[in-house]
Order: C-alpha cells, then sequence, then structure tokens
C-alpha cells in the first residue's frame, strides 16, 4: 500500500509547519548529510541519531562499537554528538538514512500533515510533531536499552501524525496505490488500519523490539500510539471546531 493523497480542507490556507518540517528534513539531508557520503565514518550522522546506549546511560559513545548480528561480527561507528546527548531525541528526527527513506517519509508527511495542522493549529501542531517524535524514540530504547545502532528519522513523528488523522478524520478518503499501481479511494481507518498492522506484525516478528531489516517498528507503534491518545484529547476537547468539508487535491 502507497499513499499518493487524501481529501484536503478547502481554504484553510498553507500547512506553514508542515511546510517546514519538509524543508528542514530535506536541507538537513542535502546540505549536511549528503556531502559526507563519501565518509566511512560519517561523524554527523553517527553523532547526533539517537543510540539507546547514550540515552538510557547518559553518555556520548565516540569510539567504534563492536556488535554481533546472525552470528556475525560487525563495527558501528560512533563519533560525539551534542551536550546534552538527549538532544539527540530531537535532531534524529530531522535526519535520514538514504533518499527512499527521506522521500518516503515526506510523502507521508505531506499528504497527512496538513489535515491535522490546521485542525490544531500550527503552534500545537509544531509541539505535537516533536513530541510524538520523542515518544516513538523512547519506546524503541525502552525496547532495546543498551544497543548502540543510531535510530534516525521522521517515521516516529509522522507515526503520530497518522495516529491523530486516524482519531480525527477516519472516514476521510485516501488515494492508495496497490498491486498492478491501480489507485483506489478508501477512508483513512482502513488506509491507516493497513498500515498500522503492517507495523504490529513486522514488530512481533522482530526479536525482542531489535530494528528490522533497518526499520525500528516499535518506535512507529509508541508514535502512532501517542497520535492515537492525542487525537482522541483533541476530538473530546473540540480543539479546531467543527470538521469541514473537504475538496481533493
Amino acid at each position: 500500500m502507497f499513499p499518493i493523497g487524501d481529501q484536503n480542507e478547502p481554504g484553510r490556507g498553507p500547512a506553514y509547519v508542515t511546510l517546514l518540517l519538509i524543508a528542514i528534513n530535506l536541507a538537513v539531508f542535502f546540505l549536511i548529510q549528503s556531502p559526507e557520503a563519501d565518509n566511512p565514518a560519517q561523524p554527523f550522522t553517527y553523532g547526533y541519531s539517537a543510540i539507546p546506549a547514550e540515552i538510557t546511560h547518559g553518555i556520548d559513545l565516540v569510539r567504534p562499537e563492536v556488535i554481533t548480528v546472525d552470528g556475525q561480527r560487525m563495527v558501528v561507528p560512533e563519533a560525539p554528538g551534542p551536550d546534552p546527548i538527549y538532544l539527540t531525541l530531537i535532531t534524529s528526527l530531522f535526519m535520514h538514512a538514504g533518499l527512499i527513506h527521506l522521500f518516503g517519509n515526506m510523502l507521508f508527511l505531506w499528504i497527512f500533515g496538513d489535515n491535522v495542522e490546521h485542525r490544531l493549529g500550527h503552534l500545537r501542531y509544531l509541539l505535537f510533531y516533536l513530541a510524538a517524535g520523542v515518544v516513538a524514540t523512547l519506546a524503541q530504547v525502552a525496547a532495546t536499552p543498551d544497543s548502540v545502532i543510531p535510530t534516525l528519522g521522521a517515521s516516529g513523528a509522522i507515526s503520530g501524525v497518522l495516529g491523530a488523522y486516524l482519531v480525527l478524520f477516519p472516514h476521510n478518503r485516501v488515494t492508495i496505490v496497490v498491486l498492478r499501481f491501480i489507485p483506489y479511494r478508501v477512508p483513512a481507518i482502513v488506509a491507516i488500519g493497513m498500515w498500522a498492522v503492517f507495523q504490529l506484525l513486522s514488530s512481533v516478528a522482530s526479536p525482542a523490539g531489535e530494528v528490522a531489516g533497518g526499520v525500528a517498528y516499535l518506535a512507529h507503534i509508541g508514535g502512532f500510539v501517542f497520535g492515537v491518545v492525542v487525537g482522541l484529547l483533541v476530538r473530546s476537547t473540540g480543539i479546531g471546531g467543527n470538521r469541514p468539508r473537504y475538496a481533493w487535491r
């Protein structure tokens, strides 16, 4: 399943925070991370990613760490990070491991972020986005507290956006592409529900919450649950007013 569009709120103006978040992610990747692609140590990426062992022990790992994966010994480069090291809970949200990782996340944020931003308001949405990302990272840290494998990306925060979207706009039509690249319009509860089930099954299949195939599924689940809870609170308090009409984009 791959989303390509959704129902959009007409007359609400640009989603400034969502656009800003996308711009920051693109700038960090192309202006800071990309130039170090030929450097095997990649000091910025390894220094400013969130590393569970650094968060749980309050230390900054600066030397390579040796780990065993599927019976094979591997070296994980490490580099100096921010002071305090807990700032990586924020900095890691704006970094990505590659173009597919980056553009996949930005597509999801572009499609689902604007409606949530309009419902919450710009400032509340920004705080919610950052909080969802931090909660998502802490969920992965809690599952693998001694791991020295860096985690990075906006996926956890965007998972929070998806959780809030599911609660606030369950009947919105989302255009998805499935087998044979045929587009279908389905309710958000179906599109996002399929995504959530996949995250859950993938998490169960990964041993002890470890990163599976380079994806921190527990971070996705943690961010998603946080978004659902916030969405329920927003809906119960009536923040953002009644649901307006929508137009396709």
